[in-house]
């Protein structure tokens, strides 16, 4: 009997590393190929292998901090600063302050938020992103560093407000790549110091890192070489899709539970 339940829990245990490989390699390689969207990808289906939200976000971000390091060094050169710090900064406290209220809400009310959020923001991106312009002031920095800062706290996908602003703010697809991965980052770094501060970085997430990480490697190549080959916008559409799904699965998941 201990011996069929030790084969159970070492067949349970792979299965999780394995899906946590895949998810690893897909969120890297949508960021790479968009710039954006490794913790809307990943955060789909990572809170169903980690015991805690918590954990989940924890991880997504330390995944997503190899990703973008990767692509700040490569891209270093066309950060510029003076647009990047207000959104930045603004991100930083908000986010700081999601993170702690996190310790105080149950996870099943953040999986039902995370559904809706992940519906709404897939919806928004594919009906009006190509049609809303917005004026890079700063009021509307200080807006998308609060909705990213509120989004990348408690649901560890930050990208889509700022993405909206670096958008309009950047000359070139390669400022924007720039711009994106050093804001994230940067964020994720701190959150990542906020979450260890709470208890959220575990022994759990540091060795599930250590799986997730070759995923990282084969998914940040592969978009690398995608980026080239295919237009952005129609792979976004088909990130969109699958963004809606999950949402939908989430929420209904939850609401079972």
């Amino acid at each position: 009997m201990q011996k069929c339940q030790n084969a159970n829990l070492g067949l349970i245990m792979s299965s999780i590393v394995f899906f946590i490989f895949l998810l690893s390699i897909g969120a890297s390689f949508v960021q790479r190929t968009t710039g954006f969207g490794f913790g809307i990808f990943i955060m789909t289906m990572l809170p169903f292998f980690l015991p805690t939200y918590g954990e989940a976000t924890t991880l997504s971000g330390l995944l997503a901090i190899t990703t973008s390091a990767v692509i700040v060094w490569k891209q270093r050169n066309f950060v510029t600063w003076n647009r990047l710090w207000p959104i930045l900064l603004t991100f930083i406290m908000v986010s700081t302050i999601a993170i702690f209220a996190l310790t105080r809400i149950e996870d099943l009310i953040l999986k039902q938020i995370l559904g809706v959020a992940l519906i709404v923001i897939s919806i928004y991106f594919a009906l009006f992103s190509q049609k809303i312009k917005l004026p890079t002031t700063k009021k509307v920095q200080v807006t998308a560093g609060t909705f990213s800062g509120l989004m990348g706290g408690f649901f560890g996908m930050q990208g889509p407000p700022a993405v909206l602003y670096f958008i309009q703010s950047e000359p070139t697809k390669e400022h924007y790549m720039a711009m994106t991965q050093t804001y994230f980052l940067m964020g994720n770094v701190m959150m990542t110091v906020v979450r260890a501060y709470n208890g959220f970085l575990t022994t759990t997430v540091l060795t599930d890192y250590c799986f997730g990480i070759g995923g990282v490697v084969i998914g940040t190549s592969l978009g690398a070489y995608m980026f080239k080959h295919i237009p952005n916008r129609i792979f976004r559409y088909i990130v969109y899709a699958y963004i809606a799904v999950s949402g939908v699965i989430i929420l209904l998941s939850s609401c079972h539970s």
